[in-house]
């Protein structure tokens, strides 16, 4: 995964001036959700008030996978209250993996960067304008949060599961050594140009496919800041990761190590 200056030269000439005003930028946040009837009203709620707190303008774009426990009535609703020029439901007919969710969601997006997070609250709003100001600072291609660097930090999750997402990331930084601390993590910002090459770049659709979009983007030469974060285990619903996730990771995990 060696860099060439031409493709160095060619990234960073793709990036906007720093210091452009933050009055011409438009945040789209993609929501992928799927079950999460108890959670979505909440996270909306958070998101709308930061957001118009501190006058950044926004959209947040709800990706439903044909959630059977009313996911998607929950998010019409969301959309007559809020106005459908905050509010997107771009729902999906049946579940088709994370990785689709966001390309669905980047037809829809109007902002010029994309932030990634899940619906279920582990992402608090809380950690919303960290991403912001350090792209703004270092002038980012991408800002991702981690849970294993600084002051972040993961809560409420058994050992079991901090034990495989630490073994996860371990393994990961092995063999792939892509420069930054958190891999599985879906709290991110982006360029929304960057993010729709990377997905270009991508062949996973799964959990993996957050892996495999740092480690794209290493290869492209575009500049990847971090921001710690805390992490706090669902309130409502139950959790994704299965068995079937975890095989998929390391099927993916081998993949890339392979091609890349």
């Amino acid at each position: 995964m060696a860099s060439t200056g031409a493709s160095r030269s060619l990234a960073a000439s793709q990036r906007p001036p720093q210091g452009r005003s933050s009055r011409q930028d438009k945040y789209s946040v993609l929501l992928p959700t799927y079950n999460e009837r108890e959670n979505l009203p909440l996270i909306v709620w958070l998101l709308v008030k930061s957001f118009s707190e501190s006058a950044i303008n926004y959209e947040i774009i709800i990706i439903d996978d044909g959630s059977p426990d009313g996911t998607r009535e929950v998010a019409e609703q969301l959309e007559k209250i809020y106005g459908p020029d905050r509010i997107l439901l771009r729902p999906r007919e049946k579940k088709l993996g994370l990785g689709t969710a966001y390309i669905h969601g980047i037809k829809h997006a109007t902002g010029n960067y994309v932030i990634i997070m899940d619906a279920d609250l582990s992402h608090h709003v809380s950690n919303l304008p960290c991403p912001v100001m350090k792209q703004k600072e270092g002038n980012f291609d991408i800002v991702s949060g981690t849970r294993y660097k600084g002051n972040g930090g993961v809560y409420g999750w058994d050992l079991k599961r901090k034990i495989i997402s630490r073994g996860a990331n371990f393994i990961t930084q092995i063999l792939l050594r892509p420069g930054a601390s958190d891999l599985t993590g879906s709290f991110r910002l982006y360029r929304k140009e960057v993010l729709q090459k990377l997905i270009e770049k991508c062949v996973s659709k799964g959990y993996v496919f957050q892996m495999e979009m740092i480690v794209r983007a290493r290869q492209m030469d575009y500049t990847v800041g971090e921001v710690p974060i805390s992490f706090v285990d669902r309130v409502y619903g139950e959790s994704k990761l299965g068995g079937n996730e975890i095989v998929s990771f390391l099927k993916g995990l081998l993949t890339l190590f392979a091609t890349t």
